[in-house]
């Protein structure tokens, strides 16, 4: 028995040893073995479309990146950086030296632009799927936002459906998944998803949104299912740290990810403390990204 002991302690040492001296790169690639990844956003991490943005990502402690397709306003299609294939390189180089994966890019542009009427929206949800293929992202974010909010605007419906059939059918081309975030509840989005009818658009479901309206979150998981959900907004609103957040039971909201048998990235938002200053992106995400990965990972 001692022997064998001996053995072991050996074996181990030797394998701890090892480990510690694998490059930085095999490091990050064990962690895409894990169920639950936890990734921030370039945008609120104040290093919108910066290379930058991996390392602070980094020291954050997060495993990946939402990296966004820049400004909109009045152009024809997003201020991307990531249509020059020098700047793609560059950022996909730099994935790569930090192990911060690129989890997906946004459209945060529709936030406060109109998904329902803007003329070039093929133009913009194209180049942006074109860059998903470019860069081998598999996810793009599209928020149906403030003016395509269905539960304000119920006239739009009609516009969005027809044109997220569309956006479906150009996802499935490039083999890209489009995640939606709606003002709908859980079954709103089920029946919407039915009547877009593709597979290639499902919900990026945003914990904050039921948490706002009074919603149960655990019965909206349940009813979106496993196979509904792409991605999720781990966050809720500014004011405490996602630690400190009382109305966000995190355990339940795992075991219940767990039942359901869903995994991929939980992407950290917002829940920033009220008490400090928004650029102490460090603090905040830092002690969110922790207490995520304490649950999760």
């Amino acid at each position: 028995m001692k022997l064998l002991n001996r053995r072991a302690f050996i074996t181990a040492s030797l394998f701890g040893a090892t480990t510690l001296m694998l490059p930085k790169s095999t490091w990050a690639l064990a962690r895409k073995d894990q169920r639950y990844k936890v990734a921030v956003i370039d945008l609120m991490i104040l290093k919108r479309q910066k290379i930058s943005a991996f390392d602070l990502a980094r020291e954050i402690g997060a495993d990946g990146l939402e990296v966004d397709m820049g400004g909109l306003g009045s152009r024809d299609t997003f201020d991307s950086k990531l249509a020059d294939p020098v700047v793609r390189q560059q950022f996909l180089d730099k994935s790569k030296a930090t192990g911060v994966q690129i989890c997906s890019l946004a459209m945060t542009g529709f936030y406060a632009q109109s998904f329902a009427t803007r003329p070039t929206y093929r133009q913009m949800v194209g180049d942006c799927l074109d860059t998903c293929q470019q860069m081998g992202v598999k996810l793009a974010f599209l928020p149906l936002g403030v003016q395509g909010d269905l539960v304000q605007h119920p006239e739009l419906r009609p516009a969005i459906v027809k044109r997220l059939r569309v956006v479906g059918k150009m996802a499935k081309k490039a083999g890209v998944i489009v995640g939606i975030e709606t003002a709908l509840d859980a079954r709103g989005e089920v029946e919407l998803l039915k009547e877009i009818g593709s597979r290639n658009i499902q919900i990026y479901f945003n914990f904050s949104n039921p948490l706002k309206q009074g919603r149960d979150l655990i019965q909206e998981l349940h009813i979106l299912g496993r196979n509904r959900i792409c991605q999720i907004h781990c966050t809720d609103e500014d004011g405490v740290w996602l630690e400190n957040n009382r109305r966000l039971d995190m355990r339940l909201v795992k075991k219940t990810l767990d039942d359901m048998r869903w995994k991929g990235w939980l992407v950290i938002e917002r829940s920033r403390d009220a008490s400090l200053s928004p650029r102490a992106v460090k603090e905040n995400f830092g002690a969110n990204a922790r207490f995520v990965k304490s649950i999760f990972q």
